[in-house]
């Protein structure tokens, strides 16, 4: 009952694999098919639907399906279903719910444990929300793999003898990612890795559908972009007119019947040949370069070194795609991986290395990086929020660094050590992700007291920030669990004060009990936190959703 599997949670699809027999399979939805849309709605009686049944509604019923919302994790926009609107971690949480259940069905056991990906340049609230996201759905996320990287172990798993250097070229749905590796002797080390968050083949879509639009537009002197239903027609025939085009040199995008005029109907007909496509997607493909260019520099490797470069996410079959990077590095891609299935098929093989069914000694192993530059907010000069870096971007895990800081003013007797996660030099535009107070600082004139901060970086996202008075040894710690921090979880012991407790009152009960006899399971102990904190939250059909999930674990 210990079965980890590995989840490719993707802006448009979502793939999930299980380690069996020595590879990674992938695993089969209800539907009896390897990739799911990642789309979630509500149905005519009012019922979530996830992946395909939600996909064939969205064009029939716009307002109660949603798309793409993993391009919204980490910010603080919401989603309308229905009459009630939902967080991208909610959202997220109901695909992730969906998956665990058709791979339970799939395994034939419960399943409760995963390894998410993400893209490599999410930050670290879009890290949390991920993990937030999963634990709703019931699992125990044992790890958040970057998504090159897992693509590298997919691609590694059959070349453990090989010595190269090898570029990950990752353009999904709504994400691009770079990463470079160092294969040998059975070892995958991520020397550098960039990216842009807002990249990909949606973007591709969205140049197709303004241009049909405007060329619409120019024929029949009618603007159709405020309608909705017109429109949901337009984005379907758009992503299907990119895949073909992927294969072919033309195609036909026929709307009939797309909108009225005068009571008369209006049908969009054009031919958009490959070289249209291309020229209206030249400038996104071109943004890539730059991301290819920092991991470079970062990883201090020219384009020649490189022996070869893997393509992942759908986006890649673009033909366009794969012509320019071929030009602009020199050297052609290698179709060695599965760009659709290597992300969820590497995840899977992270989750059997800590599973222990692969031998990370012995068999495979990997390091990885930290994505953004890490420091404190200290004063340089007139400037109070300058960024002291302790970390930089890209540097291998784990790792420790040390930097030693004065005292600021006379007779100083404390510093408030505050973190931050990001490339600015001024903190006010970067995150911050804790702080602490180093008391006991003899009082002395500015800058005659030392003060030495360290940062100890490990694999499994903790970092480790130590605060050391140097003349009398006296130290402050924090420990920041970059996928899931502590300090923000809410209090929820206040849960019975709401009008929903007397609802939930017996599972909370039984689960309780349950808890006192199987301590060790952390997965009904993090459920029973999200039901008083959705309870609180006056939140009921969160609470339902919860509430059977418990159900189902406990009997």
């Amino acid at each position: 009952m210990d079965t980890i599997i590995g989840i490719d949670l993707g802006t448009a699809t979502t793939e999930a694999a299980v380690y069996q027999d020595g590879k990674p399979v992938l695993i089969l939805n209800f539907d009896g098919k390897e990739i799911t849309p990642s789309v979630v709605g509500l149905d005519d009686t009012g019922n979530i639907i996830v992946g395909e049944k939600a996909e064939t509604q969205l064009l029939l019923a716009p307002d109660r399906t949603v798309c793409e919302v993993k391009r919204m994790i980490g910010t603080n926009g919401q989603v309308e279903l229905g009459k009630r609107r939902y967080s991208p971690v909610e959202i997220s949480s109901m695909i992730l719910s969906y998956v665990r259940n058709y791979a339970s069905n799939f395994i034939n056991e419960d399943i409760s444990r995963a390894v998410i990906s993400v893209p490599a340049y999410f930050d670290e609230l879009q890290r949390q929300e991920t993990l937030e996201a999963g634990r709703m759905a019931g699992f125990m996320v044992d790890r958040i793999i970057n998504e090159p990287t897992a693509a590298a172990l997919s691609y590694g798993l059959e070349h453990m003898d090989e010595e190269s250097y090898v570029l990950v070229y990752d353009l999904g749905g709504g994400t691009f990612d770079v990463t470079l590796l160092e294969m040998f002797e059975g070892v995958l080390e991520v020397k550098a890795s960039s990216g842009d968050n807002k990249l990909g083949g949606k973007d591709f879509d969205q140049q197709l559908i303004q241009y049909l639009t405007k060329r619409f537009q120019e024929q029949h002197g009618m603007d159709i972009t405020d309608d909705m239903s017109a429109m949901v027609r337009v984005r379907d025939e758009a992503m299907r007119c990119k895949i073909a085009l992927s294969t072919q040199e033309e195609y036909h995008v026929l709307l009939p019947v797309l909108t009225t005029k005068n009571q008369i109907p209006l049908a969009m007909d054009e031919i958009i040949t490959r070289s249209i496509f291309e020229g209206l997607i030249q400038d996104l493909v071109e943004r890539t370069h730059r991301p290819i260019d920092i991991v470079f520099s970062d990883s201090g490797l020219s384009k020649e070194q490189i022996d070869k470069i893997l393509l992942v996410g759908g986006s890649t079959r673009v033909p366009l795609v794969r012509k320019n990077l071929e030009e602009y590095l020199g050297k052609a891609p290698v179709a060695a991986v599965d760009p659709d299935y290597a992300v969820a098929q590497g995840a899977a093989i992270q989750a059997a290395i800590i599973s222990g069914q692969i031998d990370e000694s012995s068999e495979i192993m990997m390091t990885d990086v930290n994505p953004y530059t890490l420091g404190v907010r200290t004063i340089r000069g007139d400037d109070d929020d300058y960024m002291s870096v302790i970390i930089p971007r890209n540097k291998t895990i784990p790792t420790t660094k040390k930097q030693r800081y004065y005292t600021s003013w006379d007779y100083q007797t404390e510093a408030i050590v505050e973190v931050y996660q990001g490339e600015s030099s001024s903190v006010r535009y970067n995150h911050c992700i804790g702080k602490f107070t180093l008391k006991g600082i003899p009082a002395k004139a500015a800058g005659k007291e030392e003060i030495e901060v360290s940062f100890s970086y490990n694999q499994n996202g903790m970092l480790q920030v130590t605060g050391t008075i140097v003349s009398t040894g006296a130290e402050a710690v924090i420990d920041i669990d970059m996928l899931n921090t502590k300090e923000k979880r809410e209090d929820v012991s206040d849960w019975k004060s709401s009008e929903l407790a007397g609802e939930f009152r017996t599972i909370i009960r039984r689960a309780e009990k349950w808890l006192k006899n199987h301590k060790e399971d952390k997965n009904v102990e993090e459920l029973l936190y999200q039901l008083k904190k959705a309870i609180l939250e006056d939140d009921d059909w969160q609470a339902n959703m919860i509430e059977q999930e418990i159900e189902d674990y406990i009997g």
